[in-house]
C-alpha cells in the first residue's frame, strides 16, 4: 500500500468531485475454481485499491457524503481462518493504515443502504464485471441482473482520477514494466525450434513469479499470431516459425506492465518474415514519434495504419492512396484491433468502467470494423500511461470472407495477400508516459529491429 494520506487524499477528491449521495464500493470475493476451498488467484477490484488499498477479500466500502463517513464493512478472521492463513493485523488495523476508522461487520451494509433507500438518499455504484456483484445488489437494494444503472458521475469522477497518474503510480507501474521487459528478453533466449510454446510460456511466468509478482493477463505465446489472443500453448515450434509473446507483470501492489514481441524460430528471421516485420516497426516507431500532449490518439492510430498500407503497397499488398484506405476501413485486413490502451491498476485501465468513459471522454465509439476495436480515442495528456502495439496480422478467414465479398478492391491486392495467408502475424508493443512534452517509454528497452532481436539469439 502507499501512505494512508494517498487514499485519504484520493477520496476527497472523489467527494469534492460528486458533491453528494453515498458511494458503494464492491470488493472481490474468493471464487472456487471447482470446489469453494480450491480458489482462483485472488484479486481485489482496482477501483477499491485505488481508494481504499486493501487487497483482502470479503470487503465492502461506502463514502456516505451527505453524512460525512467512510466506512469498511467486513469481519475479522475467526480462529479457523487463522489456522489456514496465519495471524495478520485485524480488519481494524488493516483499514487504520487505509485512513478509515468506521470499521463494521459486514452483514451492516444491508441495512445502512436500505435505510439510505427509505430517506431517498442517492446510492452510486460502478459497472458490475462479476456475478456475486449483481447478487449483492440485488440483496441490498433490489436491483435485478441485468436492470442496473450505474452512475456516471460517479464512473466519470473514477476515470478522471485514475487516468492520471501519479508519481508514485508511475513509480510503480515502471516496477512492473522493468520485470516485464526480463520476461520477454528471456523469451528471446529461450526460443527454438524443437520446443513447446508452454516452454516459453513456463519460462517467462518464472520470471515473474521470482519477482514475487503476479501475471497481469493470461500468457499469448503463439505460433500462431494472427488469432489476435491466443492463450493456447500446445504447439510445437519448428524452423521458420515466429513465436509472438504478449505478456505482462503484475506488481504486488496491482499496478501493471504489458509487452508484446515477435521472435523467429531460427537465428534470424526470414527474408520474407523481415520484410512485414520491418513494416510493423516503422508503423510503431511512427506512432511513438507521434505521442504528446494535445494530440488525439485516434489521430495517431490513423498515421500507425497509414505507415502499414503504404509499405504494404511497396510490396504489393496494397494499391491507392494510404490513408484513404485507412478511412475507408481498408486497413482493417491487417490491422483489425487498435493501438493501445491505458494501463495502470488493470491491464487495460479500467476497461470495466466503460472504454467510451475512458478512452473516448464519454463520446461515442467508431462502429467501423478494426477501428471499433480503438480502446483509447481520446486526446491524450500528461499523466497518461498508454501502450503502443500495432500489427500486421494475414488471418485467412477473413482474407477469404472480404475477398469473396470483393471489399475494398480499390486498395487491396488479393492475388498477393492470399499467398501469405501462412503467414501467421507480428505484433510488438511497449508501455509509455505521456509526459508535459511528449512521451517517455517505461521499464527498460527490450529489443525491436530485427538486427537486435537476432543478436540475442
Amino acid at each position: 500500500m502507499f501512505n494512508k494520506e494517498t487514499y485519504i487524499a484520493r477520496r476527497a477528491k472523489l467527494k469534492q468531485t460528486l458533491g453528494s449521495g453515498l458511494l458503494l464500493f464492491l470488493g472481490n470475493d474468493e471464487c472456487g475454481m471447482n470446489y469453494a476451498d480450491n480458489t482462483y488467484h485472488f484479486r481485489q477490484d482496482s477501483t477499491f485499491l485505488y481508494f481504499f488499498g486493501l487487497p483482502y477479500a470479503g470487503l465492502a466500502a461506502i463514502i456516505d457524503i451527505d453524512n460525512d463517513k467512510e466506512i469498511i464493512f467486513g469481519d475479522e478472521l475467526t480462529i479457523d481462518a487463522i489456522v489456514w492463513m496465519g495471524t495478520q493485523p485485524t480488519l481494524k488495523e488493516k483499514s487504520e493504515s487505509a485512513g478509515i476508522k468506521d470499521v463494521r461487520p459486514y452483514k451492516e451494509i444491508e441495512s445502512y443502504l436500505k435505510n439510505a433507500q427509505q430517506k431517498g438518499q442517492a446510492i452510486h455504484y460502478l459497472p458490475t464485471y462479476r456475478a456475486e456483484h449483481q447478487i449483492k445488489l440485488l440483496a441490498w437494494l433490489g436491483i435485478h441482473p441485468g436492470a442496473e444503472q450505474p452512475s456516471v458521475p460517479f464512473i466519470m469522477g473514477v476515470v478522471n482520477q485514475r487516468n492520471y497518474k501519479s508519481a508514485e503510480e508511475i513509480a510503480e507501474i515502471e516496477k512492473a514494466c522493468i520485470v516485464t521487459a526480463d520476461m520477454h528478453l528471456t523469451a528471446m533466449r529461450t526460443v527454438r525450434p524443437g520446443i513447446r510454446e508452454c516452454d516459453v510460456a513456463a519460462a517467462v511466468g518464472e520470471v515473474a513469479f521470482a519477482n514475487n509478482y503476479e501475471l497481469s493477463f493470461p500468457i499469448i505465446a503463439t505460433i500462431n499470431g494472427q488469432t489476435l489472443h491466443n492463450h493456447d500453448h500446445s504447439n510445437m515450434i519448428k524452423s521458420g516459425d515466429m513465436l509472438l509473446l504478449d505478456a505482462g507483470a503484475e506488481t504486488e501492489m496491482g499496478y501493471a506492465g504489458d509487452m508484446s514481441s515477435t521472435i523467429p524460430a531460427d537465428s534470424q528471421y526470414t527474408t520474407r518474415q523481415k520484410e512485414i516485420y520491418d513494416i510493423q516497426v516503422a508503423a510503431h516507431e511512427a506512432a511513438v514519434a507521434a505521442l504528446r500532449p494535445g494530440i488525439p490518439f485516434v489521430d495517431v492510430y490513423e498515421l500507425s495504419c497509414a505507415v502499414i498500407m503504404e509499405r504494404l503497397r511497396d510490396l504489393g499488398f496494397t494499391k491507392g492512396d494510404p490513408m484513404e484506405a485507412v478511412k475507408a476501413g481498408a486497413h482493417a485486413l491487417f490491422m483489425p484491433c487498435g493501438l493501445g490502451h491505458m494501463m495502470g491498476l488493470d491491464v487495460h485501465d479500467m476497461e470495466n468502467l466503460g472504454e467510451m468513459y475512458v478512452g473516448y471522454d464519454g463520446k461515442p465509439k467508431s462502429t467501423q470494423f478494426g477501428r471499433k476495436s480503438l480502446r483509447l480515442g481520446r486526446k491524450l495528456e500528461p499523466g497518461f500511461v498508454l501502450t503502443i502495439e500495432p500489427g500486421v496480422y494475414f488471418i485467412p478467414e477473413l482474407i477469404d470472407l472480404w475477398r469473396g465479398q470483393k471489399k475494398f478492391t480499390e486498395f487491396i491486392n488479393y492475388e498477393k495477400v492470399a499467398t501469405y495467408k501462412d503467414f501467421s502475424g507480428i505484433r510488438n508493443e511497449e508501455d509509455y508516459l505521456i509526459t508535459e512534452n511528449g512521451a517517455r517509454l517505461l521499464g527498460k528497452k527490450i529489443p525491436l529491429h530485427t538486427d537486435e532481436v537476432e543478436a540475442l539469439r
